[in-house]
């Protein structure tokens, strides 16, 4: 598939590592755990959002923007990665931020991702919750055009067929490491939100016949409305690549059992997995995406869904910088001597 066709700014850490977690798959019992490391892609502290910008910044910076605009929950991820990619391409970034969970919390609100969000000097702005703010940055973009700007409006996670892109690469570029390695996959894991991740890897698994099943945690949404994102993304994307139908139905599987009390809030099992990651194998996650991803797929190994002698990865979305707007969901009296 040739991918060189769509315009691209190459400015992510590629290709990322995929390393073998020894510790974790002792510690578990289960199957011999792999992690391909989007958590190093580079581009302020790097997470998957940098693969899907390569080609949504290039795609604005053709059409001549001089502004993105974007939107995404306070500690967000993408936010960051696109505030970073418009400071390394010169333009004005314009960032609203959903309050999804209502905190208080001055580190949640004002450190981590927004810190970051600053420094690279984009301007945010905090809305209430509501049903589309995709769309809302759609009006928004249109009354900054009409006052004569050039503004590029990207979606939440940069999940369009566009971004998506990203994410079909990152398919090739896993079987590419596999295949000259000669290992094996038989499952790859991911956290799925927004939908484009697993989106564009399913559709470059399923356009190169690779045969390994993909499921997704999710993060936010229910199963059932999980899945019909991530087909209706996938869909659009094989057509943009030149390739309908590359992916059926069935194909998109999503587990919603994790989520917990809410997108953003920190979960029992998530912390856990942070801590597990951490203490074996010096990998951080985040509370929002990763670590509720690594939460699922750490229960399913317990629970005998991969089994021992399979051979899975667990792809890392990254996003550990929100770490330190998630303090308080951390107690380490114990560990002051």
């Amino acid at each position: 598939m040739h991918l060189a066709r769509f315009p691209r700014r190459f400015l992510a850490h590629l290709p990322t590592p995929l390393e073998r977690l020894d510790r974790l798959t002792k510690e578990l019992g289960g199957p011999e755990i792999w992690i391909k490391r989007d958590d190093c892609t580079g581009m302020s502290t790097g997470g998957n959002k940098t693969r899907k910008l390569e080609f949504l910044m290039a795609e604005a910076e053709l059409q001549g923007a001089e502004m993105v605009i974007t939107q995404g929950a306070t500690q967000s991820n993408h936010a960051r990665q696109t505030a970073a990619f418009a400071a390394k391409m010169g333009m004005q970034c314009h960032i609203v931020l959903e309050d999804r969970t209502g905190s208080n919390n001055a580190n949640y609100n004002n450190n981590g991702n927004i810190l970051l969000d600053h420094l690279h000097g984009a301007t945010t702005e905090k809305r209430a919750t509501g049903p589309d703010f995709n769309a809302l940055i759609e009006d928004m973009a249109d009354q900054m055009r009409a006052d004569g700007k050039k503004v590029y409006a990207i979606p939440g996670g940069g999940s369009n067929p566009t971004g998506a892109l990203g994410y079909v690469n990152c398919a090739f570029e896993i079987l590419s490491q596999v295949n000259g390695s000669g290992m094996k996959i038989d499952h790859i894991v991911t956290a799925t939100g927004s939908a484009g991740t697993q989106a564009g890897l399913i559709v470059g698994l399923k356009a190169m016949n690779a045969q390994i099943p993909l499921l997704g945690i999710g993060v936010r949404a229910p199963k059932a409305k999980q899945e019909e994102n991530v087909f209706g993304l996938a869909c659009k994307t094989a057509e943009k690549l030149g390739c309908p139908g590359v992916v059926e139905r069935h194909d998109v599987v999503a587990n919603s059992d994790y989520v917990g009390d809410g997108y953003g809030i920190p979960t029992e099992s998530g912390l856990e997995a942070i801590k597990m990651f951490a203490e074996l194998e010096a990998i951080l996650l985040d509370p929002v995406y990763s670590a509720k991803g690594a939460a699922g797929f750490i229960d399913l190994i317990r629970k005998g869904h991969f089994k021992k002698g399979e051979r899975v990865v667990f792809l890392h979305t990254g996003g550990s910088v929100a770490l330190f707007g998630y303090d308080a969901a951390f107690d380490f009296s114990d560990r002051w001597s």
